[in-house]
């Protein structure tokens, strides 16, 4: 496949993505004790690094939580969605890369393991680099918190309270990549 048609297909799948991530956290019914465990928008984002590559990825994850945060107030702007733009810039960036450089490197056969990696790498970085700009933030004096943000605080709120939401997208998501390569459907493993 010539890059121009898988250029294009990355973009429209990069934009349906986008939907989804306008859309499904209205699934939660706005809760965010819900909406937390359940980490509506991680879904999209990483969906994309594995299926259209780092810069796809990179570029949702950034835009996504800013853009929702500013038309629907969550993630509460700039309090949450400037972190979490970080967070998903870094899980689009890392899946994107670990996909394609595994890929690479085995042969064909199962994606599921390569798939996994590549997703578990990226949650594990993200949410270091979620945090790293949370207390960057805070140090500046760009958004503010009523509680110290210690790393207490932070294993907390990016590892305890997501774990659930994690072990949900360690399932959902390698099926979902895993269906749309086997459409066809994802440019990263078009030929």
């Amino acid at each position: 496949m010539r890059d121009t048609q898988k250029r294009t297909y990355s973009m429209v799948i990069t934009a349906m993505l986008m939907a989804v991530g306008m859309v499904l956290p209205f699934l939660t019914g706005q809760i965010q004790a819900i909406a937390k465990i359940i980490s509506p928008l991680h879904i999209p984002v990483l969906i994309c690094g594995l299926c259209c590559g780092w810069k796809w990825g990179l570029a949702l994850g950034a835009v996504l939580p800013l853009l929702r945060g500013l038309i629907f107030g969550i993630p509460v702007f700039p309090t949450s969605a400037l972190p979490m733009a970080f967070e998903l810039a870094a899980y689009g960036l890392i899946t994107g890369l670990m996909y394609a450089f595994l890929l690479k490197k085995s042969k064909k056969g199962n994606h599921l393991p390569l798939i996994l990696c590549s997703l578990v790498t990226a949650m594990i970085l993200g949410r270091f680099v979620g945090g790293a700009a949370k207390a960057l933030f805070l140090a500046l004096g760009i958004i503010g918190s009523k509680t110290p943000f210690t790393f207490a605080a932070f294993f907390t709120s990016y590892f305890v309270s997501t774990a659930l939401g994690a072990l949900i997208h360690i399932v959902v998501i390698p099926m979902v990549v895993l269906a749309l390569e086997k459409a066809k459907l994802s440019p990263m493993v078009m030929h």
